[in-house]
Formats: C-alpha cells, structure tokens, sequence
C-alpha cells in the first residue's frame, strides 16, 4: 500500500489527504494569531482609567506643572515671633530641607505648585499631620524638640527635612 501524504511535523504517512488532515487538526492544531478579547480590551481601559485619575488626584490635573523655584528663596521668616515657610513642589517639596528654631512657632504654607496628595503634610515625629486644601492654609505647631526630622506627603512619595535647632 502505497502512501501518498506526509504529515511534516511528525514525518509520518498517510494513505488519504482527509486522514492527513484529521491527524494535524488533532495533533497539530495551527496556532492562532493573538486575538485580544472585549475582556480584555476593557481590563486594560480600566487600568489606564485608574492611572490617569491617580495622576489627576496626585497633580491637581495638571498635565504641565507651573511650580515656583524655592531653592533660592530663605528657609526661615520670623514675623512677630513666627516663623513662616512657605514649600513649592517641582519632583520633591521645595526647599526640601528647611531649618526652624526649637520653642518658637512654626507656620508652613504649601504654595499653588504642591497638589493632590502632596497637600496631606506629615511629621511624624513632631505630631503634625495636616491637610491643606488651599494655598491660604497655614500648618502650624511648636517644634518642642531639637534635631533632624523627615516630613512627607500621605502617601510618602514627597519627602523632605525639617531641622530643629
């Protein structure tokens, strides 16, 4: 008996192009171009969706940030026995270092530049922890103990130095 089919994949004869075809669909199957299902398509809209309003929420919905350089500005202003700072925010709180004096009070405006979660200001340590809504809000609390202390946003992604002396 004479075989006229080959299946090449496995290099095995068959006697009819209809067994031939029975074998590859069965052991062969030929694999499918990627096809994108609707699931799919609307699991990856949705992750987009989530990271654009987490943006939105992190930025204020700024797609240009419009932030004032503070690098040159003092880090200390005493007025009438309180010490006002004002922060800016580019890729971190600007100045991200700040220096104040131990006793003596403290108030820390967050300018138009500093938006979404980076407006939730935090010093553990010190007991603050503040949500300004608006650049006229004032955090304000005594430093009553001296030395080197991180402040941050809620989510600590903008992070920073606040020296008692």
């Amino acid at each position: 008996m004479e075989t006229n089919f080959r299946c090449e994949e496995c290099d095995r004869d068959f006697n009819s192009e209809e067994s031939l075809a029975m074998h590859n669909s069965d052991k062969h199957p030929k694999q499918e171009k990627f096809k994108v299902s609707k699931k799919t398509i609307f699991l990856i809209i949705g992750i987009l969706a989530v990271v654009a309003a987490g943006y939105f929420f992190m930025y204020g919905g700024s797609l240009t940030g419009n932030a004032t350089n503070m690098n040159n500005l003092p880090n200390e202003v005493i007025d009438n026995n309180i010490q006002k700072i004002t922060l800016g925010f580019t890729d971190n709180y600007s100045p991200d270092t700040i220096k104040v004096k131990s006793g003596v009070p403290v108030e820390i405006t967050l300018d138009s530049s500093v938006r979404g979660c980076f407006r939730s200001f935090n010093i553990k340590d010190l007991g603050v922890s503040y949500r300004s809504s608006s650049p006229s809000d004032t955090i304000k609390f005594t430093p009553n103990k001296k030395g080197s202390f991180r402040f941050q946003c809620s989510m600590a992604m903008g992070t920073g130095t606040i020296i008692v002396e």
